[in-house]
């Protein structure tokens, strides 16, 4: 295997999302997007003891053109959309959502958030659709912790949890419409792990928290987003502390992204169609009981 050299270190500023404190490594100034990823927001926040639950969190809003994903480490993710779905995902777990034509969509802390911790730590995660898959029927895929196939690391150290694509030889449940792989890693201290990857696939990890060894790179600490290059068919990577990672692949779109909020598409003039179809309704109405 032939290692990949590191393209770019991104650390995760910052950023004030509607009065709630997230970090976001990518986008940045230097990095409009990884293709097929847009942006990654990693939240680990207090749910507020002074309101309920599902008054809490982000409320009813749309998407079109690409797939809104939600990784969950601490606490849980209540979803409710305008198709009807319902769902509670706890740690461990992802909500995965393909807005294709136009979904309203509403990601609360569940209504037992403070019996669990009060703690809600999450990844949005948006991953960008195929010109083609844009205005396809919306489509949901809640992703239980059980329900997430995973494998160790040879040394016992290093637990992998495959979401979609395949990773290690283990395939996650998720189908998407982008070619992606993607995972989650727990690493102990000392593990170490060597990981193929598609030699035309675009790749990162990002650190929530601890410090890994990138081989052939040097120390990484937490809150950093490491982009690969193309040029290997592998990374290796060694926790010098117990370190939580997200591993993402895709295979490149190389299309136009024109977005505004939370609508991505290809031309501008898709971006005012999607504005006048969510001003008219066609995404359908979201009322939260």
């Amino acid at each position: 295997m032939k290692n990949r050299t590191v393209a770019r270190l991104l650390y995760a500023e910052q950023v004030d999302m509607g009065g709630m404190p997230i970090r976001q490594p990518l986008p940045t100034h230097k990095v409009e997007q990884i293709d097929p990823f847009l942006l990654l927001h990693h939240a680990n926040i207090k749910a507020p003891a002074h309101m309920k639950p599902d008054h809490a969190g982000v409320g009813p809003h749309p998407h079109r053109g690409f797939s809104p994903v939600t990784f969950i480490f601490q606490g849980g993710v209540h979803h409710r959309d305008s198709r009807g779905h319902n769902s509670t995902v706890y740690a461990g777990g992802a909500q995965w959502m393909n807005a294709g034509m136009g979904i309203i969509h509403s990601e609360r802390p569940p209504d037992d958030i403070h019996e669990i911790g009060g703690r809600q730590e999450i990844i949005q995660l948006w991953i960008n659709t195929p010109a083609q898959h844009k205005m396809d029927i919306p489509s949901y895929f809640p992703v239980k912790t059980e329900d997430v196939p995973s494998t160790i690391s040879e040394d016992g150290k290093v637990n992998v949890n495959v979401f979609s694509g395949e990773l290690l030889g283990i395939k996650g449940p998720v189908p998407s419409q982008a070619v992606v792989n993607a995972a989650t890693l727990t690493f102990q201290q000392g593990g170490k792990i060597s990981i193929p990857l598609p030699v035309n696939h675009n790749a990162f990890i990002y650190l929530l928290d601890g410090q890994l060894k990138v081989d052939g790179f040097g120390l990484v600490d937490e809150l950093h987003l490491v982009h690969f290059k193309n040029d290997g068919d592998g990374i290796i990577l060694e926790a010098t502390q117990n370190t939580r990672v997200l591993l993402l692949s895709g295979l490149p779109l190389n299309e136009e992204v024109v977005s505004h909020g939370p609508f991505v598409m290809n031309t501008q003039t898709q971006i005012l169609e999607a504005m006048r179809d969510y001003q008219m309704g066609k995404m359908g109405v979201l009322i939260e009981e």
